[in-house]
């Protein structure tokens, strides 16, 4: 049968980045501190095309997908991460004519949290890795990789409360400004979701769930599933007396990370983003920044 794929398109034909399969769902093995995780994810990968070819082999990735994932239900992978270099390595491997293989995946993850021991329960969150395989001119091959996670919570914006604060003490002057001064008055709030990524060379690695504890940390208050009404209370108490913009929430993610992470490289690259649905408005607002752990390092900051 004749390889359709393998023929030589038509001079002055545009090499291609990236052409593969996206969008598909596969249940991933992955060994926690506390035991086997089954993880629902999908995921996306792909090869470089060369001019001097006409398509790629989209069923050998397929194949690569299930063959690494299937091994997974008696040989639990690592991270979600450590799959995605596995994944983008052989995928160099079965498209000899690629320089350059990715595999990125976005997951469901399950943590037990709560706002008290009696209240914990399964919250969720959403995991992201890739993994991009690069083959040098000598045959060897570069990986880098990367993981994140985001996180949602809640933010109570700064400046409507000290507008309301103003408002107050005009209304209720036999209050006086000076009661009011430390009082966490009310504001709007947002539903705020925040990703933290690091991306580092083929050994790195970082654990997922200090991920998500530096995300909650820097957000006005987390989250739950299960709140009663006192719980509900003390989570709009948290949040009001924290208030924060979204500039706020990626400041305040990046400056703890050196101590929050302090073994990992220099070299490490930091995405962070945030957005706050907000309340009050007919639109999102959103903070991005990308930076290496070594430029947060460096004496006086970024």
């Amino acid at each position: 049968m004749r390889d359709i794929h393998a023929t030589t398109p038509p001079a002055g034909t545009v090499p291609l980045r990236s052409v593969g399969l996206s969008g598909i769902r596969k249940p991933l093995s992955v060994r926690r501190p506390d035991g086997v995780h089954v993880l629902a994810v999908t995921f996306a990968v792909a090869v470089d095309v060369p001019s001097a070819r006409k398509g790629s082999d989209l069923s050998r990735n397929a194949e690569i997908l299930a063959e690494i994932v299937d091994r997974t239900a008696a040989e639990p992978a690592p991270s979600l991460e450590a799959a995605c270099s596995e994944i983008a390595r052989e995928l160099l491997v079965r498209h000899p004519s690629a320089t350059e293989a990715t595999a990125v995946a976005e997951a469901e993850y399950f943590r037990r949290r709560g706002v008290s021991t009696a209240r914990s329960s399964f919250e969720d969150y959403t995991l992201f890795a890739d993994a991009r395989a690069v083959r040098r001119p000598d045959g060897t091959v570069a990986l880098r990789r990367g993981i994140g996670a985001e996180a949602v919570g809640m933010t109570a914006c700064p400046c409507a409360m000290e507008t309301c604060r103003a408002a107050l003490v005009a209304e209720h002057p036999e209050l006086g400004a000076p009661a009011l001064a430390d009082v966490p008055v009310v504001t709007h709030n947002q539903r705020n979701r925040t990703r933290l990524g690091f991306e580092f060379d083929a050994d790195g690695s970082v654990e997922v769930d200090d991920l998500i504890d530096a995300i909650e940390g820097a957000q006005s208050s987390p989250t739950y599933a299960i709140l009663k009404r006192g719980d509900e209370g003390g989570v709009v108490l948290r949040a009001h007396r924290n208030p924060k913009f979204v500039e706020d929430v990626v400041r305040d993610l990046l400056s703890a990370l050196p101590a929050r992470f302090p073994t990992l490289p220099d070299s490490t690259e930091v995405r962070a983003s945030t957005v706050s649905e907000e309340s009050i408005h007919k639109y999102d607002v959103e903070a991005s920044h990308r930076l290496t752990l070594g430029e947060l390092r460096r004496p006086g900051g970024p």
